[in-house]
């Protein structure tokens, strides 16, 4: 008898079982600027390629889309598109971000914030320009902390100062409040490797962040000179300014399983572009 108690005691404790997923992200500068500020060379009109970018968005099975200029033709994005949890706008600008996501997960604790300095060189202080956070639920109560961001455009001294500067914020916000967590930072960096007067490496120095691109097209190695890519580009291992950058956390490994430019998805039925930035497809799976 007593052993039978002891076994029924046995079966009565639940296991633990450890948890696992995959989902993917989307990073996509959407350039939506109003056209008389800059029409980004775009075939047909920026109003219609919105259109087509929300419908893109709403058939390609994307998990978390974050997009950067997102300013005049965000009703077109957002009508489009069928993505449960998405974030309010900040309008037009001058008053807006440009900075929004939509998403099949969940998230709490979103916040805007915005960079600390700005250079006016390529209009950059014209608008509330930042990043954003919000802890995203992966999956079974499992959370990560995500980043999406535009830092300062252009190449003068001012522009160059701003942008690390720009860098540095989101790097020292990670350590604040992203401690032992799993983080993704994306989104338009305007940085390149190449780029001597960049600090993007720090988000390995400082958050122990890996890059995706660095990792599947380059053997783990940052490349110090490798091209810029053209838009749409087909080569995988030319350099965009949109980046993906991740680590685990404590209790949770995240690892990257795929990276691609996926610009070939966002053209218009003649092949015309539908912005001027490439979009960055990587995929994650992640266990505890």
């Amino acid at each position: 008898m007593r052993f039978a108690s002891i076994a029924a005691t046995a079966i009565a404790i639940p296991s633990v079982l450890a948890a696992s997923g995959t989902f993917n992200i989307l990073s996509f500068n959407i350039a939506g600027l109003p056209a008389f500020l800059n029409d980004n060379s775009i075939p047909g009109g920026k109003r219609a390629a919105a259109k087509q970018i929300g419908q893109k968005f709403a058939s390609g099975a994307y998990d978390v889309i974050h997009v950067q200029e997102d300013f005049a033709f965000h009703d077109e994005i957002y009508d489009n598109d069928n993505h449960p949890y998405r974030t309010k706008t900040t309008g037009n600008v001058p008053g807006g971000s440009g900075l929004n996501t939509l998403a099949n997960l969940n998230w709490t604790d979103l916040r805007r914030v915005t960079w600390d300095v700005c250079d006016i060189g390529q209009g950059d202080c014209l608008t509330p320009k930042g990043f954003t956070y919000m802890r995203v639920d992966i999956g079974e109560g499992t959370t990560a902390d995500f980043y999406n961001l535009h830092a300062d455009a252009g190449n003068g001294n001012g522009d160059e100062g701003a942008r690390r500067s720009n860098i540095q914020q989101v790097a020292d916000h990670i350590d604040s409040v992203s401690a032992g967590q799993p983080v993704i930072v994306y989104g338009d960096t305007n940085c390149l490797y190449s780029d001597p007067t960049s600090n993007i490496r720090i988000l390995g120095t400082q958050n122990s962040l890996r890059d995706t691109w660095v990792d599947f097209q380059h053997g783990g190695v940052i490349p110090g000179n490798a091209p810029e890519c053209t838009d749409p580009t087909t080569n995988q291992t030319c350099e965009v300014l949109d980046k993906v950058l991740y680590r685990g956390g404590n209790t949770t490994t995240l690892t990257a399983t795929r990276h691609e430019y996926v610009t070939d998805r966002f053209l218009q039925a003649n092949g015309d572009r539908l912005s001027d930035h490439n979009a960055v497809l990587v995929e994650f799976a992640w266990s505890t």
